[in-house]
């Protein structure tokens, strides 16, 4: 039986002799399931190669989020350097070590 029509049969049934707590709980179930396969029917997400573009997607959001902590770490490290440098060149001018140097 599809999901609309046990929808259907338990709306009816619902309607027919009051709701219990079992009815309802069935009835929200099947809505539910419903409504989520539709939703994945709306995004393209129902067929048999969802699961698979699922993985990749992960996969490639995985990749980049690697990409954006290896370049922020490179950034840093550059960041780094060049602030050692400007404190070795300040230390050599203040100390006069440019003179020994130049000549």
């Amino acid at each position: 039986m599809s999901s609309d029509g046990l929808l259907a049969r338990l709306m009816a049934q619902a309607e027919g002799r009051g709701v219990d707590l079992i009815t309802l709980r069935a009835l929200v179930e099947e809505g539910a399931q419903a409504g989520a396969s539709r939703a994945l029917g709306a995004l393209g997400l129902d067929d048999q190669r969802a699961r698979r573009d699922m993985d990749e997607l992960r996969e490639l959001l995985s990749a980049w989020r690697d990409a954006k902590r290896s370049a922020r770490q490179a950034v840093v490290s550059w960041a780094v350097r060049l602030c050692l440098a400007l404190l070795l060149i300040g230390l050599a001018v203040r100390l006069r070590l440019t003179d020994l140097v130049t000549g």
